[in-house]
């Protein structure tokens, strides 16, 4: 049984994060003093990664103000636009406005790549990146392209971002699509989508490739997560009953969002050891990935901390009860 954990979203700002930013929105401090903040806390998420032993590690993410403002501020076409509900939680976006078909400039994203992450060296690194669908459903589109070719065109120039980012030594590559489960593509867009990932494919050239799909349920959107051309799909467990699903994702790993962050109560090691079994039994996917279900920001920093010790219990469990391979 090959078992690999890591983050699978941002991690949340810490107390001292979250009222030193606000503190600069006022004056009462200098950008200095923040981004030597934003450092020393970044680099306590890699050592909390690092000491529970996740198999690739993230640094947190804690630069990313949100999933899309290193594109929206890069890529040309943009601009950032109005603050936006991210679906139905507590946290908010900006959300880009397209005004014309997008171009990326390269380097631009690289260079935005959270210090935490790329810290932990690009083959243990984790690259995570809004997936194509969720992308163009998040956006405001005044660009007159079709949704369908706007899906293609954004699967294209990530594409070139993960090509560029696999010449540094990148080897693991993450894609949110919420808007998968949440509004799940049809007819034509479920075509496009598709069509995005085979692009995507491409630039990946052999890395490890995961679409994680979270806050709703998979079911509807399962013949197309099926077919996508990655290394495996992920399900969130709080919205997902995976043994309702109605075959193995083919050739592919499955992940289990198995931490859930709408609630700060901690799971037990031994439930998720026992729903992944019975997934690994079922299926016999290539690999199981362990992860919180959706982003952990949704929880405070403490709280966090604390559920992320489920991955490595869990991860032990298992491997444990199947002669130790991991």
């Amino acid at each position: 049984m090959i078992v690999r954990t890591s983050l699978t979203g941002p991690f949340p700002r810490s107390e001292a994060l979250v009222a030193a930013t606000r503190d600069l929105d006022r004056g009462r401090t200098t950008p200095q003093a923040v981004d030597e903040l934003f450092s020393s806390t970044e680099r306590e998420v890699l050592q909390l990664e690092e000491r529970l032993g996740l198999d690739v590690v993230t640094g947190g993410y804690l630069t990313w103000q949100d999933l899309f403002r290193p594109f929206a501020e890069t890529w040309t076409g943009f601009t950032v636009g109005p603050v936006t509900r991210w679906f139905e939680t507590n946290t908010f976006y900006r959300q880009p406005i397209l005004h014309a078909p997008p171009e990326r400039v390269p380097g631009a994203v690289a260079a935005r790549l959270p210090p935490g992450a790329r810290a932990g060296g690009p083959k243990k690194a984790k690259v995570i990146f809004p997936g194509p669908y969720t992308f163009a459903n998040a956006l405001e589109n005044r660009s007159g392209e079709t949704t369908e070719s706007l899906v293609h065109r954004l699967g294209k120039l990530l594409a070139e971002e993960v090509g560029e980012l696999r010449s540094l030594g990148y080897q693991n590559f993450q894609f949110q699509e919420p808007a998968l489960v949440v509004h799940p593509a049809q007819g034509t867009k479920a075509e496009a989508t598709l069509a995005a990932y085979r692009t995507l494919a491409e630039g990946l050239d052999g890395a490890t490739s995961i679409v994680w799909t979270y806050f709703g349920d998979a079911r509807p959107a399962f013949p197309l997560l099926h077919r996508l051309p990655v290394t495996a799909v992920g399900f969130d467990l709080a919205e997902t009953d995976v043994k309702d699903l109605p075959s193995a994702p083919e050739h592919k790993g499955v992940g289990l969002g198995c931490i859930d962050p709408r609630t700060t109560l901690v799971e037990d090691p031994a439930e998720v050891a026992a729903i992944a079994r019975k997934v690994w039994e079922k299926w016999k996917p290539s690999a199981l990935w362990l992860g919180p279900g959706g982003p952990l920001d949704l929880l405070p920093w403490e709280p966090a901390k604390r559920k992320l010790h489920l991955l490595p219990a869990a991860q032990q469990a298992l491997t444990a009860a199947h002669g130790g391979g991991s």
